[in-house]
């Protein structure tokens, strides 16, 4: 029982010694076809790194299997804090959106009135949607600037 468990170990390192860059190019492949599925990029990045592995093993054959391991792991966790500090350095531009908070994005516009604000309330039309608006009495064609939202409120004041 023992011999077999020698010869398994000696099969698999006699396996390592024989790992080509086209491995590393196939593993590449293959995290980047997983980051489809995943919700992070971490599997990106890792496939970057097996991809850079493969392209040095391709130029410097004589690497060991170990020094390619360790090479791989660096490049991983180094490849995720770069990415990671470049995109809280550069923010994409649709972070911070207001997907659930429409009235929020009107907050500093300025608009006119179709209908006069009448008791401190009144009906303004964006786009395609009435708001309810409060504010103080202004006749209907006046310029007001949203100053805030009140949950689905806009806070208006004449310009």
């Amino acid at each position: 029982m023992a011999r077999k468990g020698r010869t398994a170990m000696a099969d698999f390192l006699a396996l390592m010694e024989r790992i080509d860059f086209w491995h590393w190019w196939i593993l590449a492949a293959l995290l980047m076809a997983l980051e489809v599925f995943a919700p992070t990029t971490l599997f990106l990045w890792t496939g970057v790194s097996a991809a850079a592995v493969g392209a040095i093993l391709y130029f410097a054959d004589a690497t060991s299997w170990q020094a390619q391991f360790v090479l791989f792991a660096l490049l991983s966790v180094a490849s995720v804090f770069a990415w990671r500090f470049y995109a809280r350095l550069n923010p994409s531009p649709d972070e911070g959106t207001m997907l659930n908070r429409r009235g929020a994005q009107y907050v500093g516009r300025v608009f006119t009135l179709d209908e006069a604000i009448v008791n401190g309330a009144g009906l303004l039309r964006v786009d395609d949607t009435n708001w309810k608006i409060e504010g103080d009495d202004c006749p209907g064609g006046a310029r007001v600037r949203v100053t805030a939202l009140d949950g689905a409120v806009l806070k208006v004041e004449q310009t």
